[in-house]
């Protein structure tokens, strides 16, 4: 290959990475102004190219609120607790009941 090619791909492989750095360890209004600008731009491509669904995935991402962590129905803590004067459940084992294990 030319020297002009190999500058070009190793350039293209650093831009794809710090990308992907910039989108998995920045804020989370960057990763979202940056999937819509992806899905502005893939709505744009032609239409032989087929990125419609593409370009509708990016844009549900950009508007889509966060997860939480166990990645369900994004309520985590934030429904009321049914009776706050009722103890929580604790299961409790008398120290003599404790082995050691040998």
């Amino acid at each position: 290959m030319s020297g002009v090619l190999d500058h070009a791909l190793v350039g293209l492989g650093l831009l794809v990475s710090a990308g992907y750095a910039m989108a998995s360890l920045g804020p989370r209004s960057l990763r979202r102004r940056m999937l819509a600008a992806l899905s502005r731009m893939t709505a744009r491509a032609p239409t032989w190219l087929k990125l419609g669904r593409i370009a509708q995935r990016f844009a549900i991402a950009a508007d889509g609120k966060a997860q939480g962590a166990c990645g369900g129905c994004g309520t985590c803590g934030s429904e009321p607790a049914a009776d706050r004067n009722e103890p929580a459940a604790e299961v409790r084992v008398p120290l003599e009941k404790i082995r050691r294990r040998v």
